[in-house]
């Protein structure tokens, strides 16, 4: 049997491919099962620095297999939440490079990553209101990334929306032509692999931690692990780095 979900590293990049065409790429058990045994080998190679997430054929993710769905059951709701969990917290930045359209639960992947890359052909839409059930699980990274009133207009409409628009109320970070994307994808991971491996890994926190501090218990904590940082073995390869115009050690040759 075929799998469904193939992995791949290279140069410090890892990446993980949904490989399931005939369905759309649908979040199927045995689609979750491979993609949460990948991400796991992701975060845990050594050499690896950045993920990237994507997949083949036409479509990035068409949410849900509903196929497996009903009668009582929902096998997505047993994997997906821990799968999302992996790449939100991921200290390894993870890029999702979509090579087309998703929808539904396919959105709740895109909204994990740090950064998602679309052509300008994609596009969107939550449609589960039109099958009679709710975007709840995917609402959790979804509703931390959408503009608030575009996340009430789409998810209670199912209206589908371009990627310029995906862009626009921050479920994207870039849409390019087609023929750009590759480009663009390797051009995100160039200038994260030149990041400090443990300085990324606390940034990704900082961004999404910080807003919710109260302002001067922020400003102390944050002083404090500035001093930390200044003091940490990283820095004093970045520094040196810097000043003797070389690349700093982390930085693939």
């Amino acid at each position: 049997m075929e799998p469904l979900v193939h992995r791949t590293e290279s140069s410090g990049v890892a990446t993980i491919t949904l490989d399931s065409p005939h369905n759309r790429n649908a979040l199927s058990s045995r689609l979750l099962a491979e993609l949460g045994e990948a991400i796991s080998w992701a975060l845990a190679s050594p050499s690896a620095r950045v993920i990237v997430l994507t997949a083949t054929g036409h479509v990035f993710c068409s949410g849900a297999d509903l196929k497996e769905q009903g009668g009582g059951a929902a096998p997505v709701t047993e994997a997906l939440p821990g799968i999302m969990k992996a790449l939100w917290e991921s200290p390894k930045p993870v890029i999702c490079r979509l090579n087309g359209t998703a929808r539904a639960g396919g959105l709740g992947l895109i909204a994990a990553c740090d950064f998602a890359i679309a052509p300008e052909s994609a596009s969107f839409a939550f449609t589960e209101v039109r099958l009679g059930v709710v975007p709840a699980m995917i609402a959790v990274t979804v509703l931390r990334r959408l503009d608030p009133r575009a996340a009430g207009e789409y998810l209670l409409t199912g209206e589908t929306f371009s990627a310029r628009r995906a862009v626009e109320i921050g479920l994207l970070t870039r849409a390019v032509p087609e023929e750009e994307l590759d480009a663009e994808v390797a051009r995100y991971t160039d200038m994260l692999l030149r990041g400090a491996p443990e300085a990324l890994a606390i940034t990704k926190r900082l961004v999404r931690e910080v807003p919710l501090m109260p302002f001067d218990e922020g400003l102390r904590r944050m002083a404090e692990l500035s001093a930390e940082r200044f003091a940490s073995a990283e820095a004093r390869e970045g520094i040196s780095a810097f000043r003797e115009k070389r690349p700093a050690a982390w930085v693939p040759r």
